[in-house]
């Protein structure tokens, strides 16, 4: 078991002027789950490739312990990596692609099938050893690429989106496998995805990336109530958080006529940049619907409900003098605002309901450099 250190590790490749990566400092401490998340081309998988000596480091480095692996041999890293496509040999059995690796460095038979067995039980494979990957599911497949980097005891597991190649229902249970085993064994995990659910669900800590640079690290805890800008703040959460940018006018933010109130030390924290404005942020669980003509309501028109049957949201558009402006935007996009609502009133399509944000719920954020605001 080791820590993993990037120390401003950054990747330029060739033929281009951004880095891929640029100056990643991120710490992994010895037995954590990291999962890198961000939307595709933000650098995750780069970064997990330089951690394996797939990529060259242009500048900074990399340690696995209090090791300098920046320029050692991917063989000679002692780490495994699970890949996307499984990337298992069709002609071998189970047995023998969970146990190649330990093959080629010369191990002793009884010592590699002795390995083979312990993962297999593990990972509930034992009546596969005999098979060939064409004649397993996909779940099983994956399990598999489990396996083949659990015989090896590395001190890192590398895993790039494992679990993507998967249906719906068979991705929620293996990532539920993967997080209890990674806790079993005890070995430092750094687990890229662009899904933020898996992330959430999965990470000790997670590390957000975009267009090459670390925006946040924290526990998926921080991550939902505190984000550090209006990128984490709109990527983190599903369904997404709804955000607006408004003018500021005694100490209200102004949405049309309606006024939300903003806490005087968020406006006296506002710079020249910022230009009287402030970016906030609400998430669907802190809308109250409200009675129509309640002060300060936001009027939404219904489009869709989408009924989860524990859960209830409502994707709806800002109507009346609010409507069609680009006042705010969330997952479901311009003007459109989600609301989670009671699953035993749900409003029909096409109905005007109206919303207040919950006291104290709001993010607030600075509308010119979208960094978060603690008031």
């Amino acid at each position: 078991m080791a820590t993993v250190t990037f120390d401003k590790a950054t990747r330029i490749y060739p033929g281009t002027e951004r880095p891929a990566v640029d100056a990643l400092d991120l710490a992994v401490e010895d037995g954590e789950f990291l999962v890198l998340v961000g939307p595709s081309g933000c650098g995750k998988s780069t970064s997990l490739r330089m951690l394996a000596g797939l990529e060259d480091v242009n500048a900074g480095r990399i340690l696995i312990g209090d090791r300098d692996v920046t320029d050692v041999q991917p063989k000679d890293r002692d780490i495994a990596m699970v890949f996307q496509n499984y990337a298992l040999y069709p002609h071998m059995t189970v047995a023998d692609n969970m146990g190649f690796a330990l093959k080629i460095a010369g191990k002793p038979k009884a010592e590699i099938r002795s390995r083979v067995e312990e993962a297999a039980k593990i990972l509930d494979l034992t009546e596969y050893l005999d098979r060939k990957p064409k004649a397993l599911s996909g779940g099983q497949r994956q399990r598999v690429a489990m396996g083949r980097a659990i015989v090896r005891q590395p001190q890192v597991f590398l895993m790039d989106e494992p679990l993507s190649n998967l249906d719906a229902k068979l991705r929620v249970q293996t990532r539920t496998q993967i997080a209890s085993l990674q806790r079993r064994l005890g070995v430092t995990t750094v687990y890229v995805t662009h899904d933020q659910t898996e992330a959430l669900t999965m990470g000790d800590r997670i590390a957000v990336l975009k267009d090459g640079l670390l925006q946040q690290v924290g526990t998926p805890r921080d991550m939902y109530d505190t984000p550090a800008n209006v990128f984490v703040a709109g990527f983190i959460g599903s369904p997404a958080m709804n955000l607006g940018t408004f003018s500021l006018a005694e100490g209200y933010a102004q949405l049309g006529s309606t006024k939300i109130s903003v806490p005087r030390t968020a406006v006296t924290a506002l710079g020249a940049d910022d230009n009287a404005k402030i970016t906030i942020g609400f998430r669907p669980e802190s809308l109250d619907v409200v009675p129509a003509g309640t002060p300060d309501s936001i009027p939404v028109l219904v489009n869709i409900v989408e009924e989860l049957g524990s859960d209830a949201f409502v994707y709806g558009e800002l109507t009346g003098e609010l409507g069609s402006k680009g006042l705010l935007h969330s997952g479901a996009g311009e003007d459109q605002v989600i609301v989670r609502v009671d699953p035993r009133k749900v409003p029909a399509k096409g109905e005007t309901i109206h919303v207040t944000i919950r006291t104290g719920e709001q993010h607030l954020f600075h509308a010119g450099s979208g960094l978060r605001i603690d008031a």
